[in-house]
């Protein structure tokens, strides 16, 4: 009676703005001699739509430790929900200004080092404002001690000329492949993007280029030295704190290829 209770008490918890998380019980909780295994629901939802995505999650088990007081896995179905999520709330549509790009100065004259082309049309440096898109949810990949995560969007460029009006560059498609770090910094989950590789396809622009991968180098520098800078600098919530509570929670440096939610809390006896 009190397992069906506790499987009917709805937990969600908001990660920031943009998102929550449900992590109710999906199992009775299985007590054992040393330990409690607690098997959560680990989905991801964006504020104010809480319809379960078209994802199936598979329950997994915990690795055979008993050194730490808690253990928490984090699988696929939590990671894949949890970007699907940000995709419907629009944070991988990123607009890169002046005021956002504050570690260089990104202007039409830096383009040109890239693409020689515009000279032309820029004679005076200029801001130029990005605007990224994703046009899919992020697919997420979990293997040994690595997560990849694979962004397909659009991008358009523009300049800002000195009346504050725009000038149209170009506009193409965009795939990148990124490998992320998962760690856990004072009961909260940080992820750590690094750009691995990024592919560019001409759609349309306003001048002739020579070479197309001279463009696909100036995304990547940008990429590199503005976007990537910005996500790593955020962090996703207060998820750990709310299920370890105020205990010291030290990950371990190991990713596993799970495919569901997880937590198992030793007993002091």
């Amino acid at each position: 009676m009190m397992d069906a209770q506790l499987r009917k008490q709805k937990v969600l918890s908001q990660i920031d703005a943009f998102a929550q998380i449900d992590y109710s019980l999906v199992s009775s909780p299985a007590v054992f001699k040393s330990h409690i295994n607690l098997d959560l629901k680990g989905t991801v939802y964006p504020v104010g739509n809480h319809t379960d995505p078209p994802l199936v999650p598979a329950p997994f088990g915990l690795p055979s430790k008993g050194d730490s007081m808690l253990y928490l896995g984090v699988s696929s179905y939590f990671l894949k929900t949890a970007t699907l999520a940000y995709y419907k709330a629009g944070v991988f549509n990123i607009t890169i200004s002046k005021d956002l790009a504050t570690t260089f100065n990104l202007t039409t004259a830096m383009l040109k080092d890239f693409v020689p082309e515009i000279a032309p049309r820029c004679p005076t440096a200029c801001p130029v404002l990005l605007k990224l898109m994703a046009t899919s949810p992020p697919v997420v990949s979990l293997q040994s001690d690595t997560c990849r995560l694979w962004i397909t969007g659009s991008v358009e460029v523009f300049a800002v000329l000195p009346n504050s009006t725009i000038q149209y560059i170009f506009t193409g498609n965009l795939t990148t492949s990124t490998r992320s770090n998962l760690t856990v910094i004072k009961q909260k989950l940080i992820i750590s993007l690094l750009l691995k590789r990024l592919h560019f396809s001409l759609l349309h622009s306003a001048v002739r280029f020579s070479q197309v991968s001279l463009v696909e180098n100036f995304l990547s520098y940008t990429l590199r030295r503005v976007v990537i800078p910005v996500i790593n600098g955020k962090n996703y919530g207060q998820f750990l704190s709310t299920v370890g509570g105020k205990a010291s929670l030290k990950p371990l440096k190991r990713v596993h290829s799970f495919k569901g939610c997880s937590v198992r809390s030793f007993l002091s006896v």
